[in-house]
């Protein structure tokens, strides 16, 4: 799909607020109601837009500990990657998880009410046939800097500041 100005803006507003409305939006974008919104449908359509939500501050609902994991798998197949992922998938306390290069395979960022659950978590998938060679451990004790990346438009391109 390849977008134009009023794509770029449609996104760049409903980036920064989902909850506006439809004809703030098309205000704000200098169109009628009835064609911005077919252009948010399609945007939607397309995949670009994937859902609308709040960012909630967990700190203040309860206390979590979070920790980043850096995991080397025993077989690099790409059965052992699915099987691997499968899991990932299936486990609520991993709140992000990426495969990388440059010597390790995943890293996660685990949430747990503790270290002991994520002691335990981490048992559960040692005896567990994931296949796992090696995991380091890095608990966060303090959170410098995390924010939902920004997007701009530049020379009616989208630039994303993340």
């Amino acid at each position: 799909m390849r977008l134009d100005r009023y794509d770029v803006k449609i996104l760049q507003i409903l980036h920064k607020n989902g909850r506006i409305t439809k004809s703030h939006l098309a205000q704000a974008i200098n169109l009628s109601v009835s064609p911005c919104w077919e252009r948010v449908k399609k945007l939607e359509e397309a995949g670009i837009i994937e859902g609308y939500g709040a960012k909630v501050n967990t700190d203040i609902l309860f206390k979590r500990t979070s920790v980043l994991v850096e995991m080397t798998l025993k077989e690099h197949s790409a059965q052992s990657f699915r099987r691997f992922e499968k899991m990932i998938h299936q486990t609520s306390e991993v709140t992000d998880c990426y495969a990388t290069g440059g010597g390790i395979d995943y890293i996660l960022k685990v949430q747990t009410e503790d270290i002991d659950q994520y002691q335990r978590l981490m048992d559960g998938w040692l005896d567990s046939d994931l296949g796992i060679e090696r995991y380091f451990t890095y608990i966060v004790t303090k959170t410098i800097k995390s924010h939902v990346p920004s997007l701009d438009i530049n020379q009616n391109s989208i630039i994303f500041n993340g």
